[in-house]
């Protein structure tokens, strides 16, 4: 069973109230085992983190990243997170909402090749 901090669960509600545009073309897509069976969840509290999408079965991970990722400060938060969930075993992988947008096929596809 992976870590989660409770104290999330309050912050994980809300931003599955209210997904950006391209998480929620992402999750039309991959919700009710539509991606080879497998099932996801949603801005999942996964140790001191809520990540965007989750796989169990596969132990992957997938964020969306906005604009704001693509600064340093941005970047750097992005990396020790993804470290942190490296060292739980977890596998993470990013999409710009660019990529969701144009090439949902392509995301598709990708995803695809870690399931």
């Amino acid at each position: 069973m992976l870590p989660f901090n409770k104290n999330l669960q309050p912050f994980a509600r809300e931003l599955r109230k209210n997904p950006t545009e391209a998480e929620r073309q992402l999750w039309g897509k991959i919700r009710r085992k539509q991606l080879n069976g497998y099932q996801f969840y949603r801005q999942k509290n996964i140790g001191n983190f809520i990540v965007d999408f989750y796989c169990p079965a596969a132990r992957l991970v997938i964020e969306v990243d906005g604009g704001q990722h693509y600064a340093v400060p941005g970047r750097a938060e992005d990396q020790k997170r993804d470290d942190h969930l490296a060292d739980l075993g977890l596998t993470v992988i990013r999409f710009s909402d660019r990529e969701i947008f144009q090439n949902m096929e392509g995301v598709l596809e990708n995803i695809l090749r870690f399931l």
